[in-house]
């Protein structure tokens, strides 16, 4: 007779699922503060006359705060422990980021629209904190796919309320928008936080091996913050998120250059209209995607594939991607050899300093990606001094390049030492 209740490897395995889909979800919650503000932006400027820069500014605060605070967040989860840590942070995040939204709707000055910001910025940091800290956490075994699953929760998650905010922007006005949206996103969430927790020590112990190289030592983030191998990995996320973010900021101002932007070349869609749908379809496959394949060969050999493409998609695009068509398919190419950074790094992080301190660790390496914003600026003076955007391809395919360098040459023999003198260490 078959047994009713179900073994423990399959309640771990039910366990750690739901966990998963939790924080997908939750990230899903999240992803209108950075992506679906640009539909707000023209309402507010067209109500209040403020200038389109002053409204701006306000999300400048909010991806400041959600990207650098977001260490603070991690260590606080990492400190309550693993009951407590995951639901009380990303509970107070989906208060926040309700509370954000609601006093952006009544906001009747510049100063109570970026308090909204600051709100929501330190509320969706948290939460992306959080949730990225529990998937490495949970999936060792697959770390890469579901740190990738859930960053594309973030990173495509928008997609699936572009349009009722448009349409209750047009029928009810942008207030009620962010009223109802910023309720209902933060009601979700934190009805949500409730589920989560961390696993307990030894709780994993029945998963399978994983196939890549992982540190048996969890390191605390001061004994991180000394170790070249984090160093090595801020630089190569700061290069790539950099060449990316140079490139991928741009789109619609180089398709404009190359007189294709208004070129209808799909049922009359444009094919500015074409690459930036397709574009937002391959950056958030890129992040499971490239996640899975480095769990299977390893995660320096799966950023040499993804970044030595990504080189040729930059080349390509400056070189070759002058007529429609060529646009979208190279810049299609290069949202999926970039996006896969948010999974990539994270786990590579995780497998290097252990799962203990993950949360505060990872968070700690993506204010990389508040680094590398500093760097789009150098686009602009690059294609200002040269006439055109070739020079500036030709500058992100390198940075690429040396990227795919570091990971072979550099990060792979280092976490290579380390691992095996842990080792041994061990055995003796």
């Amino acid at each position: 007779m078959a047994n009713a209740s179900a073994s423990p490897s399959q309640s771990i395995s039910r366990e750690r699922w739901t966990q998963l889909f939790a924080g997908i979800i939750c990230m899903i919650m999240i992803a209108n503060l950075q992506y679906g503000w640009t539909l707000f932006v023209h309402p507010i400027n067209a109500k209040h006359g403020w200038s389109i820069a002053a409204i701006q500014v306000a999300f400048s605060i909010f991806v400041a705060l959600e990207t650098w605070l977001t260490p603070v967040a991690g260590w606080i989860v990492d400190k309550l422990g693993v009951q407590r840590g995951p639901k009380l942070m990303v509970a107070l995040g989906g208060v926040l980021i309700a509370a954000g939204w609601i006093i952006n709707s009544k906001a009747d000055s510049l100063e109570m629209l970026y308090l909204g910001a600051v709100l929501a910025g330190i509320g969706g940091g948290a939460v992306y904190a959080t949730c990225v800290g529990q998937a490495v956490k949970w999936f060792p075994d697959r770390r890469g796919l579901a740190v990738g699953l859930t960053a594309a929760g973030f990173g495509a998650g928008a997609a699936l309320t572009v349009v009722p905010i448009r349409a209750m922007i047009a029928v009810s006005g942008y207030e009620a928008a962010f009223f109802w949206f910023g309720l209902g996103q933060g009601a979700i969430v934190l009805l949500l936080a409730w589920l989560l927790r961390a696993p307990e020590p030894g709780e994993l112990a029945s998963v399978a091996p994983p196939k890549v190289v992982q540190s048996a030592k969890s390191y605390t983030p001061a004994e991180m913050l000394m170790s070249p191998i984090f160093w090595i990995l801020y630089i190569m996320f700061v290069m790539i998120s950099a060449s990316g973010l140079m490139a991928t900021a741009q789109i619609a101002l180089i398709a404009r250059d190359y007189n294709i932007a208004n070129v209808a070349i799909l049922g009359g869609a444009t094919a500015l209209s074409v690459a930036l749908i397709i574009d937002n379809l391959a950056n958030g496959a890129a992040r499971p995607l490239f996640g899975w394949v480095s769990d299977n060969i390893g995660r320096e050999y799966t950023m040499a594939i993804a970044f030595g493409l990504g080189a040729v998609a930059y080349w390509l695009l400056g070189s070759a991607g002058h007529s429609p068509w060529a646009f979208v398919v190279f810049a299609a190419l290069i949202f999926l050899t970039w996006g896969e950074i948010f999974s990539l790094f994270p786990s590579t992080c995780t497998d290097s300093f252990g799962p203990k301190f993950a949360t505060v660790n990872l968070s700690l390496l993506y204010t990389a990606k508040g680094a590398s914003a500093f760097l789009v600026p150098v686009a602009n003076m690059i294609k200002a001094s040269t006439g055109s955007w070739h020079m500036v391809f030709a500058v992100t395919a390198i940075m690429n390049l040396l990227v795919v360098a570091l990971a072979l040459f550099v990060l792979k023999p280092m976490r290579n030492k380390v691992t095996a003198n842990e080792r041994l260490a061990h055995a003796v």
